[in-house]
């Protein structure tokens, strides 16, 4: 099938053949016909299938007649992040060439400005953001009750970041009868009860199994300790024919201290993460798509729709908390047919979400195994010999302990009852110091009572009365 069977413009054709491309994805084929009868959709494509050229095509010819108001977009589409926003808006530029089509792009990080200047001048197609387009709803600089199309993409991040019950505040403000088309990777139970109800009898559109990830990306898990990640991450950079990279983190943190951390190391390297602003996210998307940074450290603010050409390797530095996010990172490779490779760190802490993972692909993602193991990992296997070379000398005196226990033996005797010791006619070592002792000394000592105190013997006490007394 080519784009030309499937009821396109022309104008429209040859802006798609002017950009390279002759035959459609199949989420393409499948939704661009019922998109262009007028009907509702649900398309459920993994990232990375040719989406976003699924709605937008059959848009530009849907609004190329008609006519635009001031406050009034004709079209709205939503999008999580701004970076989707953007690349929707390229995508429009680049198919929409050849119409008269005006666009609006509203997002925060940016001047109001500009954006309400846009809105009063009257757009075709307003490409937003939810907090951004509540905001100036609220402030009364835009009107939706003349927008006929409204597309929700990637509904499943929508509801990660919470934007569910905007979405529903939206679709309320709506005329009743609209076109509306919601795109998503997952169908988890939130975005179908959202979509049964604001759409109207939706063609369904599955084109892969639920967040399944592309066939042609190389999937792998690599077993390391927290403290190994970093060298374990250096080595495959060096050593796996990296061209491209792009690499998740968690935590914002993380994202920047990696990011120094591969400069360190000699690496070409940047960052993108939301504690950026806008200007300096879209100047770090820019260096990389233009090659001046070959490695891109970022959290989930890039894991969906970002398309950048010929990235070749997905590291996940860290296991991702929400399994969906995975399929939404490893789909940065393997993009338009091309092939792609993915490793994902595991430590033992990650041993729940890795499982998570597998369950949700369904799939049991092989271990690699590095070539030389990570440095920090070496010293905590080289204690082991020494601990069991240090426990040998202890089992020999374990071996001589029924020797040891003869030989005390004898020594434990005399400390037996003192009566043995009055019967031996031996004197005792301390029986001179007896003699010594005073009679008062004596009875001071409680050894003498039945003695009288009346200087008639002051001599040791004869054995027979040592033994009577006993």
């Amino acid at each position: 099938m080519k784009f030309a069977d499937l009821g396109l413009s022309d104008e429209l054709l040859q802006a798609v053949q002017a950009a390279g491309y002759d035959t459609p994805t199949p989420i393409q084929a499948q939704a661009i016909p019922p998109v262009l009868m007028m009907k509702d959709i649900i398309g459920i494509a993994q990232t990375g299938t040719g989406k976003t050229a699924s709605f937008v095509l059959p848009m530009i010819d849907i609004l190329a007649h008609g006519r635009r108001r001031a406050l009034m977009p004709r079209s709205l589409i939503l999008e999580p992040t701004r970076e989707l926003a953007a690349q929707v808006a390229e995508n429009f530029e680049k198919y929409g060439k050849n119409h008269d089509l005006k666009m609006a792009l509203l997002i925060g990080g940016v001047q109001m400005g500009d954006q309400v200047k846009a809105l009063s001048d009257g757009v075709d197609v307003l490409i937003a953001t939810p907090g951004r387009l509540m905001d100036l709803f609220e402030r009364g600089k835009i009107l939706l009750t003349g927008c006929d199309l409204l597309v929700i993409d990637e509904a499943d991040r929508m509801l990660d970041m919470g934007f569910i019950p905007d979405i529903e505040f939206i679709c309320t403000k709506l005329p009743a009868n609209r076109q509306t088309l919601l795109f998503s990777a997952t169908m988890p139970p939130p975005i179908k009860k959202l979509a049964d109800k604001f759409l109207s009898n939706p063609k369904y559109i599955e084109v892969s199994r639920p967040a399944s990830s592309n066939l042609n990306i190389a999937q792998h898990k690599v077993a390391v300790s927290t403290r190994g990640k970093r060298e374990a991450l250096r080595h495959l950079l060096k050593t796996d024919n990296v061209t491209t990279a792009i690499v998740f983190a968690n935590r914002k943190t993380t994202v920047r201290e990696l990011a120094k951390s591969l400069k360190q190391s000699g690496f070409s390297a940047g960052e993108i993460h939301g504690d950026m602003d806008q200007s300096a996210r879209i100047a770090e998307l820019d260096r990389f798509k233009a090659g001046t940074i070959n490695i891109l450290c970022a959290s989930d603010v890039a894991a969906r729709g970002l398309d950048v050409k010929g990235v070749s390797h997905v590291f996940n530095f860290d296991t991702p908390w929400h399994p969906d996010d995975y399929v939404h990172r490893i789909g940065r490779t393997g993009r338009a047919g091309a092939t792609g490779r993915a490793f994902t760190f595991v430590t033992p802490e990650d041993a729940e979400a890795i499982a998570n993972v597998e369950k949700l692909t369904g799939l049991t993602i092989p271990i690699f195994a590095l070539d030389g193991e990570p440095t920090e990992d070496r010293p905590a296997r080289a204690e082991r010999p020494r601990r069991e070379r240090a426990e040998k000398p202890e089992r020999k005196p374990r071996a001589e302990k029924p020797e040891a226990v003869a030989a005390e033996q004898p020594a434990e005797q005399p400390a037996a009852p003192r009566r043995s010791e009055a019967k031996r006619p031996e004197p005792k070592p301390t029986e001179p110091k007896k003699a010594e002792s005073s009679p008062a000394e004596t009875r001071r000592a409680g050894q003498y009572d039945s003695e009288p105190d009346d200087g008639s013997w002051n001599g040791p006490v004869p054995d027979f009365l040592a033994f009577s007394a006993l």
